[in-house]
């Protein structure tokens, strides 16, 4: 089920995703002794602090040495803990992309890497810790699931379940609040997508909070007589393979949406499946090639085209390539 109120984007709760991490965190040590959290010192920014403030033995600060907080992180899995990674994006997976890929993913370790302040829409901060090619690096890496939760009740769910998973994830968090419009009793499910809204027309598969930009896209395409199928895509690795594939055969066009760069992002993981299995009229909405850059998170996200309008411009051209 979805919260309903999401057609109406200011009568919703606002949260950050990194939000849901933290309580999923909190909610793991709890019930697990073995749950450790590692910081490369974005404690509170990384929304951690209360589960080192409930669990101060299960929680270290490694310092701002990201290349360590893996390497550490790998080693304290092998002796048998869950571990959680937790910075900017920027950092990890930015600076410690080799250090994840040979100690955690060649060695299959229990390790999840949480990258926060993703995207764009960290606003002012700037290019420098605007992280946009993070799904790319993440997906490409073999034994890595990689999810992008959509609101902080997913990011909760997200990070309880691969709490509960073994082996290396990666979990993508915004820094901006974003309306939560997912409900308790939604499904979420690693390799699963799920269907938020019916259509025929064109499928727009989503991942993140943008996801709710699809949501009012489709609002507005109902009343031009486009009925758009709406799926959240937040299991990125391994992907739904035969819900995306049964949109493209029913619907007959796509249109994919992240915060992201879309070279090797989500986008590029559709098409790479749709490619093989069925070709189908694709556009993809994200960043095109560029850098961020410094800003309000509304004014980034509309001046690089991550908003409804510029959804339905995508959806109005791949409909006529049908």
């Amino acid at each position: 089920m979805l919260n309903r109120g999401w057609k109406m984007k200011n009568t919703l709760k606002h949260q950050s995703t990194r939000v849901g991490y933290g309580e999923g965190l909190v909610e793991l040590g709890k019930h697990n002794k073995n749950v450790y959290v590692l910081s490369a010192d974005l404690t509170e920014s990384t929304h951690s602090q209360e589960f080192k403030d409930l669990f101060p033995d299960q929680f270290v600060q490694i310092g701002v040495s990201e290349q360590s907080l893996a390497g550490i992180g790998a080693g304290m899995a092998l002796t048998g803990k869950t571990v959680f990674l937790s910075s900017y994006a920027a950092f990890s997976p930015g600076r410690n992309w080799e250090q994840i890929r040979t100690t955690v993913c060649l060695q299959k370790t229990n390790v999840k890497v949480i990258g926060s302040h993703a995207g764009v829409s960290v606003g002012p901060d700037g290019a420098t810790h605007q992280m946009t090619e993070d799904i790319a690096l993440m997906r490409v890496l073999p034994n890595m699931i990689v999810l992008v939760p959509c609101d902080a009740i997913e990011a909760r769910k997200a990070t309880i379940m691969i709490g509960k998973k073994k082996g290396p994830a990666y979990i993508r968090l915004d820094r901006n609040s974003a309306p939560i419009f997912t409900t308790e009793s939604t499904p979420f499910e690693i390799g699963k997508a799920q269907v938020l809204r019916k259509g025929k027309d064109v499928a727009i598969i989503g991942c993140g909070p943008i996801l709710y930009e699809c949501l009012l896209a489709a609002e507005e395409l109902s009343k031009l007589g486009i009925e758009a199928r709406i799926i959240n895509n937040a299991s990125v690795k391994p992907i739904d393979e035969a819900t995306i594939i049964k949109a493209a055969r029913e619907c007959g066009a796509i249109v994919t949406a992240e915060d992201a760069q879309i070279a090797g992002g989500m986008g590029s993981a559709v098409c790479e499946l749709l490619g093989e299995a069925c070709p189908v009229p694709i556009e993809r909405i994200g960043l095109q090639d560029t850098f961020g850059q410094s800003g309000t998170a509304d004014e980034l996200l509309e001046h690089y085209k991550l908003t409804a309008p510029w959804i339905v411009k995508a959806v109005q051209k791949v409909i006529k390539k049908k």
